[in-house]
Protein backbone atom coordinates (compact mmCIF):
# COMPACT_ATOMS: atom_id res chain seq x y z
CA UNK A 1 0.00 0.00 0.00
CA UNK A 2 2.77 2.15 0.73
CA UNK A 3 4.21 1.68 -2.57
CA UNK A 4 1.17 2.56 -4.25
CA UNK A 5 1.05 6.24 -2.32
CA UNK A 6 4.58 6.54 -3.57
CA UNK A 7 3.39 6.04 -7.05
CA UNK A 8 0.65 8.77 -6.60
CA UNK A 9 2.67 11.96 -7.55
CA UNK A 10 4.87 10.50 -10.17
CA UNK A 11 1.97 9.14 -12.40
CA UNK A 12 0.04 12.48 -12.18
CA UNK A 13 3.48 14.21 -12.97
CA UNK A 14 3.91 11.72 -16.33
CA UNK A 15 0.18 12.71 -16.87
CA UNK A 16 0.15 16.13 -17.02
CA UNK A 17 3.92 16.62 -18.39
CA UNK A 18 2.95 14.28 -21.29
CA UNK A 19 -0.36 16.29 -22.18
CA UNK A 20 1.56 19.44 -21.89
CA UNK A 21 4.17 18.67 -24.14
CA UNK A 22 1.71 16.74 -26.59
CA UNK A 23 0.08 20.39 -26.97
CA UNK A 24 3.69 21.82 -27.21
CA UNK A 25 4.13 19.47 -30.22
CA UNK A 26 1.70 19.90 -32.13
CA UNK A 27 1.50 23.84 -31.63
CA UNK A 28 5.49 23.80 -33.16
CA UNK A 29 4.11 20.99 -35.96
CA UNK A 30 1.98 23.81 -37.23
CA UNK A 31 4.43 26.20 -36.89
CA UNK A 32 6.98 24.37 -38.80
CA UNK A 33 4.04 22.96 -41.55
CA UNK A 34 3.99 26.65 -42.30
CA UNK A 35 7.00 27.89 -42.29
CA UNK A 36 7.70 24.70 -44.92
CA UNK A 37 5.11 25.69 -47.43
CA UNK A 38 7.00 29.12 -47.97
CA UNK A 39 10.38 27.02 -48.63
CA UNK A 40 10.91 25.99 -52.19
CA UNK A 41 13.02 23.03 -50.78
CA UNK A 42 12.11 19.48 -49.79
CA UNK A 43 13.92 19.04 -47.48
CA UNK A 44 12.42 20.85 -44.40
CA UNK A 45 9.12 18.95 -45.36
CA UNK A 46 11.34 15.58 -45.22
CA UNK A 47 13.04 16.57 -41.52
CA UNK A 48 9.21 16.97 -40.45
CA UNK A 49 7.57 13.86 -41.87
CA UNK A 50 11.10 11.65 -40.34
CA UNK A 51 10.66 13.27 -36.78
CA UNK A 52 6.71 13.27 -36.36
CA UNK A 53 6.00 9.91 -34.84
CA UNK A 54 9.21 9.18 -33.02
CA UNK A 55 8.85 12.69 -31.44
CA UNK A 56 5.82 10.85 -29.29
CA UNK A 57 8.35 8.32 -28.03
CA UNK A 58 10.43 11.37 -27.15
CA UNK A 59 7.26 12.84 -25.62
CA UNK A 60 6.97 9.81 -23.36
CA UNK A 61 10.19 9.19 -22.55
CA UNK A 62 10.76 13.15 -21.38
CA UNK A 63 7.63 12.63 -19.61
CA UNK A 64 8.89 10.00 -18.00
CA UNK A 65 12.16 11.40 -16.97
CA UNK A 66 10.07 14.37 -15.10
CA UNK A 67 8.07 12.44 -13.32
CA UNK A 68 10.94 9.89 -11.99
CA UNK A 69 12.43 13.53 -10.80
CA UNK A 70 8.91 13.96 -8.37
CA UNK A 71 9.02 10.01 -7.16
CA UNK A 72 10.15 8.84 -3.96
CA UNK A 73 11.09 4.96 -5.38
CA UNK A 74 13.84 2.81 -4.34
CA UNK A 75 17.06 3.92 -6.39
CA UNK A 76 17.93 0.18 -8.08
CA UNK A 77 14.32 0.98 -9.81
CA UNK A 78 15.41 4.82 -10.78
CA UNK A 79 17.89 3.42 -12.21
CA UNK A 80 16.57 0.85 -14.55
CA UNK A 81 13.86 3.00 -15.17
CA UNK A 82 16.27 5.40 -16.66
CA UNK A 83 17.95 3.05 -18.65
CA UNK A 84 14.55 2.03 -20.03
CA UNK A 85 13.94 5.92 -21.14
CA UNK A 86 17.54 6.03 -22.70
CA UNK A 87 16.76 2.71 -25.04
CA UNK A 88 13.79 4.84 -25.71
CA UNK A 89 15.21 7.18 -27.04
CA UNK A 90 18.02 5.55 -28.98
CA UNK A 91 15.64 3.78 -30.65
CA UNK A 92 13.20 6.71 -31.71
CA UNK A 93 16.12 8.93 -33.12
CA UNK A 94 17.44 5.43 -35.06
CA UNK A 95 13.77 5.03 -36.66
CA UNK A 96 13.70 8.95 -36.96
CA UNK A 97 17.39 8.70 -38.93
CA UNK A 98 15.89 5.46 -40.47
CA UNK A 99 13.05 7.36 -42.57
CA UNK A 100 14.87 10.64 -43.10
CA UNK A 101 17.99 8.65 -45.18
CA UNK A 102 14.93 6.61 -47.21
CA UNK A 103 13.44 9.76 -48.08
CA UNK A 104 16.12 11.90 -48.84
CA UNK A 105 17.59 8.96 -50.80
CA UNK A 106 14.55 8.87 -52.92
CA UNK A 107 14.06 12.73 -53.02
CA UNK A 108 17.82 13.44 -54.30
CA UNK A 109 17.36 10.36 -56.87
CA UNK A 110 14.21 12.47 -58.54
CA UNK A 111 15.55 15.53 -58.36
CA UNK A 112 19.25 14.90 -59.76
CA UNK A 113 18.28 12.44 -62.24
CA UNK A 114 21.20 10.26 -60.55
CA UNK A 115 21.61 6.86 -62.94
CA UNK A 116 20.59 4.32 -60.16
CA UNK A 117 17.20 2.33 -59.93
CA UNK A 118 14.77 3.75 -57.16
CA UNK A 119 13.36 0.52 -55.76
CA UNK A 120 12.26 -0.17 -52.31
CA UNK A 121 15.04 -2.82 -52.22
CA UNK A 122 17.48 -0.27 -52.33
CA UNK A 123 15.79 1.50 -49.44
CA UNK A 124 15.52 -1.43 -47.61
CA UNK A 125 18.94 -2.05 -47.08
CA UNK A 126 19.67 1.56 -46.27
CA UNK A 127 16.98 1.51 -43.18
CA UNK A 128 18.37 -1.89 -42.02
CA UNK A 129 21.51 -0.74 -41.68
CA UNK A 130 20.92 2.07 -39.55
CA UNK A 131 18.37 -0.21 -37.76
CA UNK A 132 21.25 -2.27 -37.08
CA UNK A 133 23.53 0.23 -35.89
CA UNK A 134 21.31 2.13 -33.46
CA UNK A 135 20.90 -1.84 -32.41
CA UNK A 136 24.36 -2.12 -31.52
CA UNK A 137 24.20 1.02 -30.01
CA UNK A 138 21.22 -0.47 -27.43
CA UNK A 139 23.27 -3.23 -26.65
CA UNK A 140 26.40 -1.46 -25.49
CA UNK A 141 25.02 1.32 -23.70
CA UNK A 142 23.33 -1.85 -22.05
CA UNK A 143 26.75 -3.16 -21.46
CA UNK A 144 25.65 -6.18 -23.32
CA UNK A 145 28.85 -7.62 -25.88
CA UNK A 146 27.83 -8.38 -29.14
CA UNK A 147 30.99 -10.76 -29.55
CA UNK A 148 28.92 -13.83 -27.86
CA UNK A 149 26.30 -13.01 -30.27
CA UNK A 150 28.12 -12.73 -33.23
CA UNK A 151 29.69 -15.85 -32.31
CA UNK A 152 26.45 -17.47 -31.82
CA UNK A 153 24.60 -15.74 -34.82
CA UNK A 154 27.59 -17.57 -36.68
CA UNK A 155 27.11 -21.18 -35.32
CA UNK A 156 23.39 -20.82 -36.00
CA UNK A 157 24.17 -19.32 -39.55
CA UNK A 158 23.78 -21.95 -41.68
CA UNK A 159 20.92 -23.67 -40.24
CA UNK A 160 19.08 -20.47 -40.77
CA UNK A 161 20.98 -20.08 -44.45
CA UNK A 162 19.00 -23.30 -44.99
CA UNK A 163 16.03 -22.25 -43.57
CA UNK A 164 15.88 -18.90 -45.75
CA UNK A 165 17.54 -20.44 -48.53
CA UNK A 166 14.50 -19.38 -51.01
CA UNK A 167 14.32 -16.05 -49.51
CA UNK A 168 18.03 -15.42 -49.30
CA UNK A 169 17.91 -16.27 -53.49
CA UNK A 170 15.57 -13.33 -53.87
CA UNK A 171 17.19 -11.28 -52.07
CA UNK A 172 20.85 -11.35 -53.96
CA UNK A 173 19.00 -11.90 -57.03
CA UNK A 174 17.53 -8.29 -56.45
CA UNK A 175 20.76 -7.14 -55.67
CA UNK A 176 22.03 -8.92 -58.76
CA UNK A 177 19.36 -7.09 -60.74
CA UNK A 178 20.35 -3.90 -59.54
CA UNK A 179 23.89 -3.71 -59.44
CA UNK A 180 23.64 -5.12 -63.19
CA UNK A 181 21.00 -2.25 -64.32
CA UNK A 182 19.22 -5.15 -66.90
CA UNK A 183 16.17 -3.92 -65.88
CA UNK A 184 15.16 -0.97 -64.27
CA UNK A 185 12.10 0.49 -62.51
CA UNK A 186 9.60 1.87 -65.54
CA UNK A 187 11.46 -0.96 -68.31
CA UNK A 188 8.70 -2.51 -70.03
CA UNK A 189 9.81 -5.98 -70.14
CA UNK A 190 8.51 -9.94 -72.05
CA UNK A 191 9.35 -12.74 -69.70
CA UNK A 192 9.93 -15.69 -71.31
CA UNK A 193 6.87 -17.13 -70.12
CA UNK A 194 4.58 -14.87 -71.51
CA UNK A 195 4.58 -12.31 -68.77
CA UNK A 196 5.21 -8.70 -70.13
CA UNK A 197 4.10 -5.05 -68.64
CA UNK A 198 5.93 -2.07 -66.98
CA UNK A 199 8.71 -2.84 -64.10
CA UNK A 200 7.09 -1.09 -61.51
CA UNK A 201 9.52 -1.93 -58.13
CA UNK A 202 11.88 -4.35 -57.09
CA UNK A 203 11.65 -4.97 -53.57
CA UNK A 204 13.62 -7.66 -51.60
CA UNK A 205 11.72 -10.79 -52.45
CA UNK A 206 9.81 -9.73 -55.59
CA UNK A 207 9.38 -7.61 -58.35
CA UNK A 208 6.05 -5.93 -59.45
CA UNK A 209 5.21 -6.00 -63.02
CA UNK A 210 2.63 -3.70 -64.22
CA UNK A 211 0.57 -5.35 -67.33
CA UNK A 212 -0.92 -3.26 -69.76
CA UNK A 213 -4.35 -4.62 -68.56
CA UNK A 214 -3.50 -3.12 -65.45
CA UNK A 215 -3.03 -6.30 -63.40
CA UNK A 216 -0.23 -6.72 -61.02
CA UNK A 217 2.27 -9.77 -61.70
CA UNK A 218 4.68 -10.34 -58.69
CA UNK A 219 7.24 -12.13 -60.07
CA UNK A 220 10.04 -13.64 -57.41
CA UNK A 221 13.54 -12.15 -57.94
CA UNK A 222 15.14 -15.73 -58.13
CA UNK A 223 12.65 -16.56 -60.97
CA UNK A 224 13.31 -13.10 -62.77
CA UNK A 225 17.24 -13.67 -62.65
CA UNK A 226 16.85 -17.23 -64.45
CA UNK A 227 14.26 -16.13 -66.84
CA UNK A 228 15.18 -14.96 -71.04
CA UNK A 229 13.66 -11.47 -70.62
CA UNK A 230 13.05 -9.21 -73.35
CA UNK A 231 14.20 -5.51 -71.92
CA UNK A 232 12.34 -2.95 -74.55
CA UNK A 233 13.48 0.23 -73.20
CA UNK A 234 17.42 -1.62 -72.30
CA UNK A 235 19.47 0.90 -75.26
CA UNK A 236 17.11 2.62 -77.42
CA UNK A 237 13.70 3.22 -76.23
CA UNK A 238 12.03 3.08 -79.75
CA UNK A 239 10.36 0.58 -80.69
CA UNK A 240 9.18 -1.13 -84.17
CA UNK A 241 5.56 -1.42 -84.43
CA UNK A 242 4.92 -3.81 -87.37
CA UNK A 243 1.36 -3.73 -88.71
CA UNK A 244 -0.15 -6.35 -91.24
CA UNK A 245 -2.23 -4.83 -93.90
CA UNK A 246 -3.85 -7.28 -96.40
CA UNK A 247 -6.17 -6.40 -99.55
CA UNK A 248 -7.89 -8.21 -102.54
CA UNK A 249 -5.48 -10.11 -105.57
CA UNK A 250 -7.48 -7.42 -108.04
CA UNK A 251 -5.76 -4.34 -105.86
CA UNK A 252 -2.74 -2.53 -107.38
CA UNK A 253 0.43 -3.34 -105.08
CA UNK A 254 1.82 -0.10 -105.96
CA UNK A 255 -1.07 1.91 -105.15
CA UNK A 256 -1.45 0.28 -102.13
CA UNK A 257 2.00 0.96 -100.54
CA UNK A 258 1.46 5.06 -101.37
CA UNK A 259 -1.48 4.92 -99.54
CA UNK A 260 0.25 2.89 -96.28
CA UNK A 261 3.14 5.39 -96.57
CA UNK A 262 0.75 8.67 -97.13
CA UNK A 263 -1.87 7.81 -93.95
CA UNK A 264 0.85 6.81 -91.47
CA UNK A 265 3.17 10.00 -92.62
CA UNK A 266 0.16 11.74 -92.12
CA UNK A 267 -0.93 11.08 -88.69
CA UNK A 268 2.77 11.87 -87.20
CA UNK A 269 2.13 14.61 -84.75
CA UNK A 270 -1.55 13.52 -84.01
CA UNK A 271 -1.21 9.77 -82.92
CA UNK A 272 0.57 10.35 -79.08
CA UNK A 273 4.23 8.60 -79.35
CA UNK A 274 4.60 7.93 -83.46
CA UNK A 275 7.10 9.39 -84.64
CA UNK A 276 8.88 10.95 -88.11
CA UNK A 277 12.85 9.33 -87.67
CA UNK A 278 12.64 6.67 -88.77
CA UNK A 279 10.45 7.06 -91.99
CA UNK A 280 7.46 4.54 -92.25
CA UNK A 281 8.09 1.61 -94.73
CA UNK A 282 5.96 -1.12 -96.57
CA UNK A 283 6.98 -4.25 -97.22
CA UNK A 284 5.14 -6.66 -99.89
CA UNK A 285 5.47 -9.02 -96.86
CA UNK A 286 4.50 -11.93 -96.17
CA UNK A 287 3.04 -11.58 -99.13
CA UNK A 288 0.77 -13.70 -101.04
CA UNK A 289 -2.05 -15.11 -98.70
CA UNK A 290 -4.80 -17.82 -99.28
CA UNK A 291 -7.16 -15.33 -99.84
CA UNK A 292 -5.14 -11.48 -99.77
CA UNK A 293 -2.41 -9.93 -101.07
CA UNK A 294 -0.41 -9.31 -97.49
CA UNK A 295 1.29 -6.24 -96.76
CA UNK A 296 3.71 -5.16 -93.55
CA UNK A 297 3.24 -1.34 -92.55
CA UNK A 298 5.98 -0.57 -89.99
CA UNK A 299 6.11 2.66 -88.41
CA UNK A 300 7.87 3.47 -85.13
CA UNK A 301 6.94 4.59 -81.65
CA UNK A 302 9.02 6.44 -78.73
CA UNK A 303 8.45 3.95 -76.28
CA UNK A 304 6.58 0.19 -76.65
CA UNK A 305 3.61 1.89 -74.29
CA UNK A 306 2.35 3.69 -77.29
CA UNK A 307 2.33 0.53 -79.68
CA UNK A 308 -1.18 -0.38 -79.17
CA UNK A 309 -2.46 3.23 -79.41
CA UNK A 310 -0.83 3.31 -83.19
CA UNK A 311 -1.95 0.33 -84.34
CA UNK A 312 -5.48 0.87 -83.70
CA UNK A 313 -4.90 4.68 -84.78
CA UNK A 314 -3.54 3.70 -87.99
CA UNK A 315 -5.80 0.63 -88.88
CA UNK A 316 -8.76 3.17 -88.15
CA UNK A 317 -7.18 5.72 -91.14
CA UNK A 318 -6.51 2.85 -93.36
CA UNK A 319 -9.63 1.33 -93.60
CA UNK A 320 -11.47 4.73 -93.82
CA UNK A 321 -8.87 5.65 -96.62
CA UNK A 322 -9.35 2.22 -98.69
CA UNK A 323 -13.30 2.86 -98.24
CA UNK A 324 -12.50 6.37 -100.38
CA UNK A 325 -10.03 4.50 -102.80
CA UNK A 326 -12.37 1.46 -103.04
CA UNK A 327 -10.00 -1.07 -102.50
CA UNK A 328 -11.32 -4.39 -100.78
CA UNK A 329 -10.29 -6.02 -97.71
CA UNK A 330 -10.91 -9.33 -98.83
CA UNK A 331 -13.00 -11.88 -96.54
CA UNK A 332 -11.18 -15.72 -96.35
CA UNK A 333 -12.61 -17.75 -99.08
CA UNK A 334 -12.19 -20.80 -101.26
CA UNK A 335 -12.49 -21.74 -104.76
CA UNK A 336 -13.90 -25.04 -105.19
CA UNK A 337 -14.18 -26.95 -108.44
CA UNK A 338 -16.78 -29.94 -109.06
CA UNK A 339 -15.65 -32.30 -111.42
CA UNK A 340 -18.24 -33.41 -113.59
CA UNK A 341 -18.93 -37.12 -115.13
Amino acid sequence: MDYLKLLYLPVFVFVVSFLVLTIIRKSLIKIFLKFAEKTETALDDIVLHAIRKPSLLWIFALSLDIAINFSKIPTQYISITSKIIRIIIIISITFAFGNLAGMLFNTSLKEKAVPIPNTGLLQAIIKVTIYVVGLLIALNYLGISITPIITALGVGGLAVALALKDTLANLFSGIHILVEKAIKVGDFIRMDNGVEGFVEDITWRTTRIKTVQNNFVIVPNEKLVQSIVTNFDLNDKKVSVPIKISVSYDSDIDKVEKILIEVSKSLIGKVEGLVADPEPIVRFNPGFGDSSLDFTLVCYAEEFKYNFLIQSEIRKAVFKRFREENIEIPFPQRVIHMKQN
